[in-house]
């Protein structure tokens, strides 16, 4: 037993307390769940709730509208990330420090700044080039973020860590860059893109913000959207709002305790060496 156990205790319990709260109201009758003071205890457990809340929207079409944009996501992140990081990491090239900042500099622009134009350039693309990736498809929710600075960054930093000795030997062997990268870099660098691919999929199954401005349609809506739609101008289903984020909620849970070994292993060996 530590001394800090008696203030993660407390913590823990304060962090825990939500969850408990949005578990229970999904299972309250309407009524208990607007009384106040909260009622954490229901006298009568409702998980009709449940397959309420699938009948009163098309929740399938909204889990699986999410599960497509965030594996798609997760799958281009993985790819295009580590393409560039690579190159970032092991090749010399003119203008690379300057590229790379530029890249960074663009974590510190927040999202409000940015989307109007890319909802300019999005709609542009879909009139223009491919209709699936215009606004009002889901095809709009995955290509903005089929690579991210971050990503970049991370693999980057990753990949200065892995001694290039490895590398080196291949390359002697007549090994091409790809299979360098392919056949030992990216065996070698798994808690990363494991890290990676937790990350952008919990950070693209809860996007909201751009679903709500790029998409109007209740096919193409993901689970965020979809879930918005129990929210109406003068009254909430709330009972049926808890019970929705539940379902919804379950998929990042599995994703994170699934990943979640890898995630000390990648963080306490990314950004170790120097730019």
């Amino acid at each position: 037993f530590s001394p800090w156990h008696l203030v993660l205790l407390p913590a823990c319990l304060v962090l825990i307390l939500p969850f408990v709260w949005l578990i229970v109201t999904s299972l309250e009758t309407p009524s208990e769940a607007l009384h106040f003071p909260p009622i954490l205890t229901p006298h009568v457990l409702r998980p009709a709730n449940y397959s309420d809340a699938l009948k009163a929207a098309p929740f399938g079409r909204f889990f699986i509208n999410s599960s497509v944009v965030a594996v798609v996501t997760v799958l281009t992140n993985l790819v295009l990330c580590a393409l560039a990081g690579y190159a970032f990491a092991r090749f010399k090239f003119l203008g690379r420090g300057v590229l790379f900042a530029v890249i960074m500099a663009t974590l510190m622009v927040p999202f409000q700044v940015t989307m109007i134009p890319q909802f300019i350039i999005t709609k542009w693309l879909g009139t223009n080039v491919l209709a699936a990736v215009g606004i009002n498809h889901i095809g709009a929710l995955i290509l903005p973020n089929a690579a991210t600075a971050f990503g970049i960054f991370f693999l980057r930093q990753f990949f200065r860590t892995l001694p290039i000795e490895y590398e080196e030997s291949a390359r002697v062997d007549g090994a091409s860059r790809l299979t360098v990268l392919w056949r030992i870099v990216l065996p070698l660098s798994a808690p990363a893109l494991a890290t990676l691919a937790a990350l952008t999929f919990l950070d693209s199954w809860n996007n909201f913000l751009w679903p709500l401005i790029a998409i109007d349609s209740t096919n193409q809506m993901t689970l965020p959207l979809g879930l918005a739609t129990f929210q109406g101008a003068h009254s909430t289903e709330w009972t049926l709002l808890m019970a929705g984020n539940v379902m919804a909620l379950a998929p990042m849970l599995v994703i994170f305790f699934a990943a979640q070994r890898y995630f000390v292993r990648s963080i306490a060996t990314t950004g170790l060496t120097g730019s």
